[in-house]
């Protein structure tokens, strides 16, 4: 069965969409542990970070590396952190979060975004990709 990020890369499930390439896709966390959290994840749908081949494993962390250089340009903060966990979604994916306070790295601290908000951050961002 695909994952839900499959099914947001196929155009099934809306999302907030940063960049895309023919192998990658960007796009915001849906609960943001600070303004900007992004999540980029490969199109080849696999469980596990060190399941990926060497080339989409490199070409992953390439395209995060701009997608994160993008959100420093457009949202206020001291660095871009980045975190891989995996467990809540069977889909590997990389977590880009802007922060201040190593608080913003833990995910049992969100922030709350209107839809609105959300819409504005991805042009922005995008914008800057």
């Amino acid at each position: 069965m695909a994952s839900i990020f499959t099914k947001i890369i196929n155009g099934e499930i809306p999302s907030y969409k940063i960049a895309e390439t023919e192998d990658f896709y960007a796009m915001l966390d849906i609960a943001p542990n600070s303004k900007g959290h992004t999540l980029c994840i490969p199109k080849k749908e696999v469980d596990k970070l060190f399941d990926l081949d060497e080339e989409t494993y490199n070409g992953l962390f390439r395209f995060s590396r701009k997608v994160a250089l993008a959100i420093e340009k457009t949202v206020s903060c001291e660095r871009v952190g980045l975190a891989v966990v995996g467990l809540e979604v069977p889909h590997v994916h990389i977590h880009l979060i802007p922060l201040n306070t190593m608080g913003d790295m833990s995910f049992a601290n969100k922030v709350s975004m209107t839809s609105e908000e959300m819409t504005l951050l991805t042009k922005e961002i995008s914008a800057n990709f």
